[in-house]
């Protein structure tokens, strides 16, 4: 009888169990004691279906078993950006900001912060403040802008190199930007199909049907600078490994920050 009651007694704690418990913490939705759900499967198969050649674990920010958060769905490289950029807020009176093809969570994450003017842009998405491509931002002046995120929007531009121009031109002169995208550690040149239309290809080569292009990491870097940024290049070192672990964050991940001047003068 005793061992029934035991038996009844976890039952109903497991009910009543929290379903995003978990080790971890959340810097998106603040939230501590948070679980993480894995990578979707569904890009693994349609990687394999298509017979893709790169190794996408080897995919410098991405954490394929702790990926988004169970509270709030952030990845992993939100989780970076929200840990850059609670510091950033902290430190700044007030911040013109636009998020380029912005995420729910972390769009969220930067609005509840009452020194930031946010903008959102993004040619086909709905609920954005602008519509615009990021290759010609003409509706914006030239250094408007004290902070811009563009995240995992340029290896689906064309022309790549206009869009980190365009996205040099509207930053302030002491802003900063993190511009992110998949780089493959595998790889030492980038490669690229800008105007490829064809969906297996793009599987194959860049590991994603919307796909134009994979970066190395060296050549992404030079880009940047062509584009006229100073990039600052914050890693592991950086934000410290403790920190990484308790938000999941894949330990090779890197954090490309642009600036129009020097950050180290």
């Amino acid at each position: 009888m005793i061992n029934k009651i035991r038996r009844i007694k976890n039952i109903l704690k497991d009910l009543n169990a929290d379903p995003h418990a978990g080790p971890f913490s959340c810097p998106v939705c603040k939230k501590n004691n948070v679980g993480m759900n894995s990578f979707p499967v569904y890009f693994l198969k349609e990687a394999h279906k298509y017979q893709c050649i790169q190794n996408i674990f080897l995919t410098e920010t991405v954490n394929f078993e702790h990926y988004t958060c169970k509270a709030c769905l952030a990845s992993d490289r939100d989780r970076l950006y929200a840990l850059y950029l609670r510091d950033y807020f902290e430190k700044t009176e007030k911040v013109d900001f636009l998020d380029i093809a912005p995420s729910t969570s972390l769009g969220n994450f930067i609005k509840g912060h009452k020194n930031v003017n946010y903008r959102s842009v993004d040619l086909y998405m709905e609920g954005v403040t602008d519509k615009a491509d990021v290759s010609d931002l003409h509706i914006y002046k030239d250094n408007q802008f004290d902070f811009i995120l563009c995240s995992h929007v340029l290896e689906h531009v064309p022309e790549d190199a206009k869009a980190i121009k365009e996205l040099y031109r509207v930053l302030s002169k002491t802003g900063r930007a993190i511009l992110m995208v998949p780089i493959n550690l595998g790889i030492t040149e980038t490669i690229e199909d800008p105007y490829s239309t064809d969906i297996a290809k793009n599987w194959k080569f860049f590991g994603q049907g919307d796909h134009v292009r994979v970066y190395s990491r060296s050549d992404y870097i030079k880009r940047l600078k062509d584009g006229g940024f100073y990039v600052e290049e914050l890693d592991i070192k950086y934000f410290g490994a403790e920190v990484f672990e308790k938000a999941a964050i894949n330990p090779t991940s890197v954090l490309y920050v642009g600036h129009k001047n020097d950050p180290r003068n």
